[in-house]
């Protein structure tokens, strides 16, 4: 084996050419290696690493292949050491025939940072074929009167070898009458003649038989034998001529089989059957048998086979004319093969990146190579892509291009780019090679998640059961994969007084939203809290949305009844005097709901009475009045019961107890009724001063407050009285006393209370309500009422 660098390091010339990305390119002058055919495979060649400077391990780190354009793996590298082995035996004849040198080109890839280093591997021949004859007899006929000195052609051996280990003498086994000449081509081929020493005579000696020897030379030289057997005739004195003895044609590639090529044309002087030509082809090689094909009797040459340009570019044929006294002559035929545009161009694909990350700055995708095995402008090509895309073509050195985008990728928009590489040639008519490829792009986290609202309105009806599904918040992510995978959490409330981990919890998985405890309408009516988003990616994204939950009411409280109060030792009894017209105001029962809407909406109801159709109860406000007029026939005590119901469903009520006396004027001092009497009698006489004393206290102060607010009442409205109130210069101004509440009373109410002006008694008039001259508003608690009398009861 014979292996090493043929240029010495000093007339290396290396050119760098900075392409874009940085991309170091190949030299001009490729490194040479040189291998002897027959090495065993794993043979030992170079160290790269070392013949281009580069450190152990960089091979490795810069991702470094070999490619060629035999497709065929005959190098094998060891990208750790840098060490180049021979990965097979190599035939130097099957890879390269007749042709000196072998050369077999490969280039050397480095991907980060891309560069491409230029070598050949020459293949050196050895002397591993004999020369041999394709016919292991030649028949020759020689006129007696053949001259000495006369050359005659004889077949030449055929051998593999090249350089010095091919065909390189003749000898001929010794005898009297022949010799043998070497005599060469001029093309590298040699052939021998055989030369007449001294005169024949066919009687003497009719026949010879001679070995004709072909050696190499090789060392130890090869040979090859044939018998070449020579028959002594009478004279035939006139050898057939051709007209021309070189002809030179030109025939395109795609000339049809069956044409023409060309027609040779020779004579003979001779007459009869000396005179008769036949042409042959003159030791023809089996390619020439398989592409030609000769007419023996018009000597027209016409295709076998069809021609490839790219296979042969020249072939040469010896025709010979034979007489019928087998003398011949011969000629030369070249005919050279011209190319046309039969070949499609060719994309041989070095590297693919695949996927490209989204949003990465310039990439290299694809690094590939054109060929096209035609020549002159058939085998020029150029190179493009789609224009709507975003990548752009980059040629380099040696027909190589790399494919790398135009700005950086968003998956979010193309998840994937087919990209078709359309290579054109210049020839006539242009041929075309199409090659997809498709380019991945593969995502990054870089979009947070998106609710698909920036706030949520959840509704749950109070006394919820716990764990309730109360509602769902959703977000979507434009990434995919981990990078899409939302992750739903409660963030931490502003306000820190309100336990948020108490109330709501959140499925991390689907964002659904769950009340942990029973709510109540009356203790919170709404809460808000912020929901966050974030995404499995990293970095993580995340967003947040508003999230309000109002608690919807139920029917769960029961009216209470604030007047009369219904908790006291003592009744409390209503004054009404037997004077009263129908209609009276007796008292107004005051009554609210804890809860809210129409389940707060208070109606009134007279259940029972001790005389019925003597007082009715407004519906609406909670007004007790007189239904008729008086009697003295009457009780002086009666005894309500009202029912006081909310409009819920199902509704809710409670009840109430009204007493009511019956007198003839506010200063008829209050007697017990006569079933009473024997009942308080039995009484320990303390606690019945207590009871008296109270009583008294608290009428006084009742009476205090009643004479103050008629006071000023009456000094309001004096510039508009209404009924002929007047009010006199005294202690009690007249007062307006606004009741009003959230319960049964849907707007204020105003009550007169006036002095009569002329008595002497200081008597009270009773209480008048003063219609507001705006319309009442619904609050939700409350509900329209009808409209109050308008007449004003006094005595």
């Amino acid at each position: 084996m014979e292996a090493g660098v043929e240029c010495p390091v000093q007339k290396r010339q290396v050119l760098f050419l900075c392409i874009c990305l940085g991309m170091s390119l190949a030299g001009a002058e490729p490194l040479r290696y040189f291998v002897a055919e027959e090495t065993e495979r794993g043979a030992f060649l170079t160290n790269l690493a070392k013949d281009l400077r580069l450190g152990v391990g960089e091979l490795t780190a810069r991702g470094t292949r070999i490619i060629s354009d035999q497709n065929m793996q005959f190098l094998l590298l060891n990208s750790l050491t840098g060490d180049l082995f021979l990965n097979e035996k190599l035939d130097r004849e099957e890879l390269c025939g007749p042709r000196e040198p072998c050369v077999l080109p490969f280039q050397l890839l480095l991907e980060k940072p891309f560069q491409i280093f230029r070598a050949e591997l020459w293949v050196r021949d050895i002397n591993d074929h004999s020369p041999i004859f394709l016919d292991r007899e030649i028949s020759l006929k020689i006129l007696e009167s053949a001259t000495p000195g006369a050359a005659f052609l004889l077949e030449s051996a055929q051998d593999s070898d090249v350089g010095t280990n091919s065909l390189s003498n003749y000898t001929i086994s010794p005898n009297a009458y022949f010799h043998i000449k070497v005599h060469d081509s001029g093309e590298g081929n040699i052939y021998p003649e055989l030369v007449l020493n001294q005169e024949l005579d066919r009687e003497d000696i009719p026949e010879l038989s001679l070995a004709l020897t072909a050696l190499d030379g090789g060392s130890p030289p090869r040979s090859g034998t044939a018998l070449v057997r020579i028959t002594v005739v009478d004279i035939n004195d006139n050898a057939p001529e051709f007209v021309q003895s070189f002809y030179k044609v030109q025939a395109p590639e795609n000339s049809p089989v069956g044409s023409m090529v060309v027609s040779v044309s020779a004579r003979d002087l001779d007459t009869g059957s000396n005179g008769e030509i036949a042409y042959a082809f003159f030791y023809a090689t089996e390619r020439i048998l398989k592409t030609f094909q000769l007419n023996p009797t018009s000597g027209n040459l016409y295709l076998k086979a069809q021609l490839d340009y790219e296979a042969i570019q020249t072939y040469t044929l010896t025709i010979q004319a034979k007489d019928g006294g087998e003398l011949s002559g011969k000629c030369t035929v070249v005919v050279e093969v011209t190319d046309v545009n039969d070949n499609q161009p060719e994309l041989l694909l070095s590297s693919l990146t695949n996927p490209i990350a989204e949003n990465s700055p310039e990439t290299v995708v694809a690094v590939f190579r054109i060929r096209d095995r035609d020549s002159g402008n058939n085998g020029k090509t150029v190179c493009s892509i789609q224009d709507d895309l975003p990548f752009i073509l980059k040629p380099s050195v040696e027909s190589f291009y790399t494919l790398v985008t135009e700005k950086p990728l968003d998956r979010e928009r193309n998840t994937d780019y087919n990209i078709t590489i359309t290579v054109t040639d210049l020839g006539t008519p242009r041929l075309k090679t199409e090659y997809n490829i498709t380019v991945l792009v593969s995502d990054v986290n870089d979009n947070a998640p998106a609710f698909t609202q920036s706030s949520y309105t959840l509704f749950v009806r109070e006394n919820n059961s716990p764990a309730l599904h109360i509602g769902s918040v959703s977000a979507t992510d434009r990434d995919s994969g981990t990078n899409a995978q939302v992750i739903y959490s409660l963030l931490p409330p502003q306000d820190t007084h309100m336990p948020l981990a108490s109330l709501v919890s959140i499925n991390a998985d689907n964002g659904h939203l769950f009340a942990l405890r029973s709510l109540d309408y009356e203790a919170l009516q709404a809460f808000e809290f912020r929901v966050g988003a974030t995404d499995r990616g990293s970095p993580a994204l995340s967003s947040e949305a508003l999230v309000r939950v109002l608690v919807l009411d139920a029917n769960d409280n029961s009216p209470f009844v604030l007047y009369p109060l219904q908790n006291g030792s003592a009744p409390c009894t209503e004054l009404v005097p037997r004077v009263a017209e129908p209609g009276y105001l007796v008292t107004k029962m005051v009554a609210v709901d804890g809860d809210s809407g129409q389940n707060a909406w208070l109606s009134f109801q007279l259940l029972k009475a001790t005389e019925p159709g003597l007082f009715g109860v407004w519906a609406h406000n909670g007004e007790v009045r007189t239904a008729r007029l008086l009697s003295e026939r009457d009780a002086a005590k009666h005894r309500l019961l009202v029912l006081v119901k909310d409009n819920g469903e199902p509704p809710r009520s409670a009840t109430a107890t009204l007493h009511v006396l019956l007198v003839d004027g506010f200063s008829q001092p209050y007697l017990p009724l006569p079933e009473a009497a024997p009942a308080q009698a039995q009484a320990d006489s303390l606690t019945v001063y207590l009871v008296v004393a109270l009583a008294s206290v608290s009428s006084l102060f009742l009476f205090s407050v009643l004479m103050f607010v008629a006071v000023r009442l009456c000094r309001r409205s004096r510039a508009a009285s209404v009924g002929g109130c007047s009010v006199p210069e005294g202690p009690f101004p007249g007062h307006l006393v606004d009741v009003s509440g959230t319960g049964t009373l849907s707007q204020s109410y105003q009550y007169e209370v006036c002095l009569s002006g002329g008595s002497g008694t200081n008597e009270f008039k009773f209480l008048k309500p003063i219609i507001p001259n705006f319309l009442p508003q619904n609050t939700g608690r409350e509900v329209e009422e009808n409209p109050p009398f308008q007449n004003n009861l006094g005595f």
